[in-house]
């Protein structure tokens, strides 16, 4: 057999064939294992870096470990809840999934380092009596299993594809170590009671804001017979909102670092920057719409651009407050090797561990967090971009009440309550204008529940995680500390 005979070419295409669909079937059974690994080599230079500035002080391998499980909880936290404030700008397709990660992880960075929590406050907002625990091995164990419990929730919850509270799992992570070191005696009960309140008064809150709002957005402006006049009247007041909102929301929670802001001034400085933004995205709403046809697609457009803002300045405000779920425990034990004791008042979060936390954040972000923003901003109900922006609003009015009232709310529970309150409003708007005109009222039950405009299987499927979030983590991180403790012996 020579090399010219027909033969011996046919058999080298067959070789050349079974190893290239070999070579694609390496690579499709490799791909799911990148972003793991990219994720462990993150944990791994954290250590690394913290073993060589901490580990040589007393308790120093502690630190490391904790500064590498706070690196595992800083990207569990950017994989699940950084999800609630981009999916309705993907779902209403204003951004695209790699511009919303960009996007997301610079502001969830800069809101996490320049504005970040000061106080550790898993310990100082009371959910375990710190005297409870005064022994300082006590304590790092209490906050190391508090730590690992909530990481590995929250992990279990983004694989499940159930965007859960972060705050909460770390919330139940606390109670769970308190409870397994001192008793039932040492958790602050009514914090509980008001946190599994907040199950229900946040996501409804969030819902029934988001409502109102797409209801005025449809009588003010899709509705209308000249759209684009309604346009250029209405959407520069609802950015003005947004920017106001947000100026509140900063200056109550976001900038305490800097300055201590009561709720008239905050109040005050979001009423003029609502004024002053609204004056000014006059003349460019105006500019926008010159030429544009008097239809729904146009209005799409016009609120396009002001939701990447809205979920911009959303990461922002994410970043700076909720790292401290990621680094709080962290901080804590980092506090309690370093001061011996197991005091928590007043302890500021060292500048290295913020940044554990900001970029964490956005590592977990970019390579975990597509599939929730999918689920968020497509698979409950569909959204474009004006019930999208519904959504970002009500988040920001939303926890601007529940600071002035005192509630423990989560940011994700109002986000996805909000999907949620703008999906049930079109099934009642649809099926009120259906019995106006008397068209479909004699549908059989089948084909009215496929008519359902909000997916049930994912409503009950993020509802049973959310309920059952502060248990789980409880009763995981009550193990570990006792394990913990075992091993130490």
């Amino acid at each position: 057999m020579t090399e010219s005979d027909p033969k011996t070419w046919k058999t080298l295409d067959k070789d050349l064939g079974r190893i290239g669909a070999l070579e694609q079937a390496t690579q499709f059974a490799a791909r799911p294992l990148v972003a793991p690994g990219l994720a462990l080599i993150f944990m791994g230079l954290v250590g690394i870096i913290a073993a060589v500035f901490l580990g040589q002080q007393p308790l120093g391998f502690v630190v490391v470990a904790a500064a590498v499980f706070g690196a595992y909880m800083a990207l569990n936290i950017g994989a699940n809840d950084v999800a609630n404030n981009m999916g309705p700008a993907v779902g209403g397709r204003a951004l695209t999934i790699g511009g919303a990660l960009v996007i997301a992880a610079v502001c969830e960075t800069a809101g996490a380092l320049l504005a970040g929590g000061d106080v550790v406050g898993t310990v100082s907002r009371g959910i375990i009596a710190p005297e409870s625990v005064a022994g300082r091995q006590v304590f790092v164990w209490a906050m190391m299993a508090a730590l690992m419990a909530a990481a590995l929730w929250i992990n279990l919850a983004t694989w499940l594809g159930a965007p859960v509270s972060t705050t909460h799992s770390v919330v139940g992570g606390v109670m769970g170590a308190g409870i397994a070191a001192a008793g039932l005696a040492a958790v602050n009960w009514p914090t509980m009671a008001a946190i599994v309140a907040s199950w229900v008064i946040s996501p409804a809150m969030g819902g029934v804001f988001a409502a109102l709002f797409l209801a005025f957005v449809k009588t003010r402006v899709i509705y209308r017979d000249d759209k684009i006049a309604a346009a250029r009247t209405w959407v520069p007041v609802l950015v003005g909102i947004m920017a106001g909102a947000f100026a509140v929301y900063m200056a109550i929670k976001g900038l305490k670092r800097i300055v201590d802001v009561g709720i008239g001034p905050a109040l005050l400085i979001g009423l003029a920057l609502a004024i002053l933004t609204t004056l000014v995205m006059r003349p460019v709403i105006r500019r926008q719409s010159e030429g544009m046809e008097n239809r729904k697609r146009s209005l799409k457009a016009l609120f396009s651009i002001p939701l990447v803002f809205a979920a911009a300045l959303l990461s922002f405000a994410h970043g700076a407050n909720d790292v401290a779920n990621a680094v709080g425990p962290l901080a804590a034990i980092v506090h309690a090797v370093q001061a011996g004791d197991a005091t928590t008042s007043g302890v500021e979060i060292p500048l290295w561990v913020m940044a554990i936390g900001a970029f964490g954040l956005s590592v977990g972000l970019i390579l975990f967090g597509p599939k929730l923003i999918r689920m968020v901003g497509s698979e409950i109900t569909r959204l474009n971009p004006m019930r999208a922006y519904c959504v970002a609003l009500s988040a920001a009015i939303t926890v601007i009440i529940a600071s002035w009232l005192g509630l423990p709310v989560s940011s994700t529970h109002i986000a996805v309550g909000g999907v949620f309150g703008v999906g049930f409003f079109r099934e009642w708007y649809a099926e009120a204008i259906r019995k106006k005109n008397r068209n479909g009222s004699d549908l059989p039950v089948e084909e009215r529940a496929r008519r359902k405009l909000v997916r049930r299987s994912h409503m009950m499927t993020v509802m049973a995680a959310w309920v059952i979030t502060v248990p789980a983590t409880a009763l995981l991180s009550g193990g570990l500390f006792l394990l913990l403790n075992l091993i130490t012996l």
